[in-house]
């Protein structure tokens, strides 16, 4: 699948899932739970255990019905290796310029993180699908609303760090296309039942928060 594939799973719902401690074990259960809850993309940060293994077992068992990614992606070499993996998006914490070229050259679904009017210029000349604001609680809604007045309307935005099912409607509020749940969403060590429970109560919250959803 190319990244065309990644834009449509985010039309359809832009709630990404952040697997950060995700095991190889564990990863077909989680995976399975979220997709059944109606989740349409995730990632497995790198910083996880074995993490290309997870991204390789969830491509093969979600193509075509599922996007996969990676994240906390640091490096232009394991955009290639998240690739090779079967990944189709790639979510680093930072604007690395090689790292996005890396991922536009193979035809992948890039979404840098950004926190300043530069950062995020040089994600989008660099050719990112989407701009990932992080952290933005640290922002907060009033700051990525000014931040978003600059930003051309064309280019995504999603709001990662702090966005809960309680204020998902106060983001949403502002514009953005979408969020990144992580913790909020799955911690290392959740049951397959905890992950959908949450996941549910996330999609619930953008859909009151959305209603053309």
């Amino acid at each position: 699948m190319n990244k065309s594939f990644v834009a449509t799973q985010l039309d359809k719902l832009p709630l990404v899932a952040i697997l950060r401690g995700l095991k190889p074990s564990e990863a077909l259960d989680i995976g399975s739970a979220l997709y059944d809850s109606g989740i349409q993309v995730m990632e497995v940060t790198l910083n996880s255990p074995e993490p290309l293994k997870s991204i390789e077992l969830l491509a093969n068992r979600f193509d075509g019905k599922m996007a996969i990614g990676a994240g906390t992606v640091l490096s232009a070499e394991n955009v290639t290796k998240v690739r090779e993996a079967g990944g189709q998006l790639i979510v680093s914490p930072n604007v690395d310029v090689e790292v996005i070229s890396r991922t536009v050259e193979l035809g992948m679904h890039s979404l840098p993180g950004a926190m300043t009017c530069t950062e995020c210029f040089q994600a989008i000349k660099a050719g990112a699908d989407g701009l990932k604001i992080f952290p933005a609680s640290v922002m907060g809604v009033s700051g990525v609303k000014d931040l978003m007045a600059v930003i051309p309307r064309e280019n995504d935005i999603y709001a990662v760090g702090g966005v809960t099912d309680s204020n998902m409607a106060e983001w949403l509020g502002i514009g953005i296309k979408g969020v990144g749940l992580g913790s909020n969403l799955y911690r290392a060590g959740d049951t397959p039942a905890e992950t959908a429970a949450k996941a549910k109560r996330m999609i619930e919250a953008f859909k009151a928060a959305d209603p053309t959803a």
